[in-house]
């Protein structure tokens, strides 16, 4: 079993709505390792970030997306950082993998850069473009495709995910 659609992406980017668009279209389940790990933990992931740190965030995320790679058969949304693993990197390799890009013009836009965000907490535009300046050639690395969201609404960067897997709805 592994997931029809893996969605990899910044935070902000639409991964949720995007995904469970996808579900909707493609008839089959939706799942996100942060609700994942929110569930499992029984509190927020800043509230994670805040009482264990990154590196435990990290060690948890690497083992939801783990699980849920193995266990999920429908449409996956990776939390923003998921890439940042190498071996969840390996894991992502023959999968097919969706990079929802956007820059930080829209996601100032889409998330005001809020405070909810843990690793956006201090000057968040700086932060999100440090973020993707890090991770953009790990998104890339893992596509199958790459689908720029600026400036489109979800079900028209729903389409345009369909029409670069070649995937036909339900």
């Amino acid at each position: 079993m592994s997931p029809l659609i893996v969605l990899v992406g910044p935070m902000g980017v639409g991964k949720s709505t995007v995904g469970q668009l996808l579900a909707e279209r493609l008839g089959t389940g939706y799942r996100d390792t942060d609700d994942d790990i929110v569930a499992a933990q029984g509190r927020t992931i800043a509230e994670i970030f805040v009482e264990e740190g990154e590196s435990a965030f990290r060690a948890i995320e690497k083992q939801a997306v783990r699980e849920a790679l193995a266990g999920h058969d429908g449409v996956l949304a990776l939390g923003g950082g998921a890439v940042l693993d190498p071996d969840t990197r390996a894991l992502l390799a023959g999968q097919r993998v969706v990079y929802l890009s956007m820059d930080v013009e829209e996601a100032v836009k889409r998330t005001g850069l809020n405070a909810a965000r843990p690793l956006l907490a201090i000057n968040p535009r700086k932060q999100w473009r440090e973020l993707m300046e890090a991770r953009r050639h790990l998104y890339e690395e893992v596509a199958t495709a790459v689908v720029a969201t600026d400036g489109r609404t979800p079900e028209g960067v729903t389409r345009a995910a369909l029409d670069a897997l070649e995937l036909k709805e339900a």
